[in-house]
């Protein structure tokens, strides 16, 4: 497939997540992500905005869904998102049921391999689970933790190779990436490339670093620095 540019909007009020959509839309993102703290302070609220806004972009709403699947799949695809997002750590059934939710209500479903003990083996349990797509992950406490404790950074590209190699659906990675390396993921056969929180978002407080739309921009894109990249 196309190599696609989603952005996460990451943030905890509406206003702020479309204002940073639109001026990612203008740079010419591909696909929006209603983020895990915005749908936590505004819920349906946060997608419906954002689908209203922008009637044709596929929106992602990631949910990290871990129980009660169906209805949230349900929820966020009457609210306007067309992919939804499911842990591999959720049972076997959740993950079910929101691939039978995203059938019925026509949302594709990403799988999420956070924190899975063998990260490979994660993503090839979520396609044969039906998952659509997925999220090679590498949770933000999970790094924070790791270089506190005088370790180095982990990185989704550590794996991402593995990863790709595992499974016959799109693979998009996700933890902590410079704008270099999240363009580079199509090199290992990710093509979805995600630019993530600590990019345009201060995690301490959820609201925009100050000169976010570079990020968004293609053409300067090998102005950025590579490396892991820490909020």
């Amino acid at each position: 497939m196309k190599t696609i540019v989603q952005i996460s909007l990451d943030l905890t009020n509406i206003p702020e997540a479309i204002a940073t959509a639109q001026e990612a839309v203008r740079a010419g993102v591909d696909w929006l992500e209603a983020g895990t703290p915005l749908i936590i302070a505004e819920g349906m609220n946060g997608v419906r905005a954002l689908r209203k806004e922008f009637p044709g972009i596929p929106i992602v709403a990631d949910l990290k869904t871990m129980d009660g699947g169906w209805l949230e799949a349900e929820m966020m695809a009457q609210a306007g998102a067309t992919h939804v997002v499911v842990m591999e750590r959720a049972h076997p059934e959740t993950i079910k049921v929101v691939v039978k939710a995203g059938q019925d209500f026509g949302v594709k479903v990403m799988g999420d391999n956070l924190a899975a003990p063998d990260m490979v083996a994660g993503a090839k349990r979520l396609e044969d689970l039906g998952c659509d797509y997925v999220i090679h992950h590498i949770g933000y406490d999970q790094r924070r933790g790791i270089v506190a404790s005088g370790g180095t950074c982990p990185s989704p590209l550590d794996q991402l190779r593995e990863v790709v190699q595992s499974v016959r659906i799109p693979v998009q990675a996700v933890g902590g990436l410079s704008i270099e390396q999240a363009m580079r993921t199509p090199e290992y056969g990710a093509p979805l490339v995600v630019l993530g929180a600590p990019l345009i978002i201060d995690a301490n407080c959820g609201r925009l670093r100050e000169r976010p739309a570079s990020v968004y921009r293609k053409t300067e894109l090998e102005s950025q620095l590579p490396g892991c990249t820490r909020p």
